[in-house]
């Protein structure tokens, strides 16, 4: 796909959630958070069986506007232990830094105007939340254009340490086969997506 053909999808992709009733987001955002947080369990209980102990750290998002909300999951997996990590852009056409976030923490306007926390040590997390604006049915993920989260999660994979990337996005973020929409060779695949339709992969327990 040329670059004007996928700016004009991702022009598409924000009409259509721009469009979603906020009634709707809201019970889409809750039903998301629902499920994550059935799913963290899951994860807690099969780590645990296999003698995994080491501590959660979770890499969320702070919503733009239209964004899935999941900042009550956010609080819920604070209060169970779990380590809560938010992006920071450190600079253009590089990959993000994850800094540790709590509720009561406060958060300053950054670049594109995103809320960040306050940038403390560079923390990698373990389970990523990916805002995806596009997807296609085989789970290839749409961002923003920045590939921020392409040259990201390549970065923590160089490490050799283990992660699992979740798409969190709207039912109507789904492209159809016939958008022509193909992955690019640096776009980076998500282990699943998950709308408020439900899982479109199911992500590893463990």
């Amino acid at each position: 796909m040329s670059k004007n053909s996928a700016d004009l999808l991702r022009v598409r992709l924000r009409s259509l959630r721009e469009a979603i009733p906020v009634a709707e987001r809201q019970h889409g955002s809750a039903f998301l958070c629902t499920t994550l947080l059935s799913w963290f369990e899951t994860r807690r209980s099969a780590c645990a069986a296999v003698g995994q102990t080491e501590p959660e750290i979770v890499a969320g998002f702070w919503p733009l506007d239209g964004e899935p909300d999941l900042r009550p999951i956010y609080a819920q997996l604070h209060s169970m232990g779990v380590t809560i990590v938010l992006p920071i852009v450190v600079k253009k056409q590089a990959p993000l830094e994850f800094h540790a976030w709590r509720p009561e923490d406060p958060l300053a306007r950054g670049a594109f105007g995103v809320l960040e926390p306050v940038r403390g040590e560079v923390i990698q997390p373990t389970v990523l939340l990916v805002p995806t604006l596009g997807f296609t049915e085989h789970g290839a993920r749409i961002g923003y254009g920045g590939g921020y989260y392409d040259r990201t999660l390549a970065q923590i994979n160089e490490t050799g340490q283990p992660f699992v990337t979740i798409g969190i996005a709207w039912d109507q973020a789904r492209i159809e086969e016939e958008a022509g929409h193909r992955p690019e060779e640096h776009d980076y695949p998500l282990d699943a997506i998950l709308t408020p339709s439900g899982w479109l992969q199911d992500p590893p327990p463990v």
